[in-house]
């Protein structure tokens, strides 16, 4: 082992069906849950966003992986949103939802890109 902190043998995201489990199907549960109604779609994505929130951070604490530290966060700050338009504080119709989940899974891919070119795979 390399360290405590930068283990790439660690990273969950090398095991595919890791990699599925704890991202690829919330984010697919996400796309999908569009189509259900609000009430339904809200616990989902809720969950979704926890899951792979928590998934994130442990997996940074795991082997240090870059954009899990920021991924991490993000997810779970990504919950307001997801509230604000489920207790109508935000009118919402399908398109903002759809916006939502566009702008929810893109960013966090943007984040990966960033900080991953910036600062390395693991740090």
């Amino acid at each position: 082992m390399a360290s405590d902190t930068i283990d790439s043998s660690r990273d969950w995201l090398r095991s595919p069906r890791t990699t599925a489990l704890a991202w690829w199907i919330p984010q697919g549960a996400i796309i999908i849950t569009l189509f259900l109604p609000v009430s339904l779609r809200t616990i989902i994505w809720i969950f979704a966003l926890v899951w792979m929130g928590t998934a994130c951070i442990l997996n940074a604490k795991r082997c240090g992986r870059t954009h899990c530290r920021y991924t991490g966060p993000y997810y779970l700050v990504a919950i307001v949103p997801v509230l604000a338009l489920c207790t109508d504080v935000l009118h919402a119709d399908f398109l903002w939802w759809l916006a939502l989940a566009a702008v929810t899974l893109l960013e966090a891919k943007l984040i990966w890109l960033v900080t991953e070119c910036s600062w390395g795979k693991f740090s």
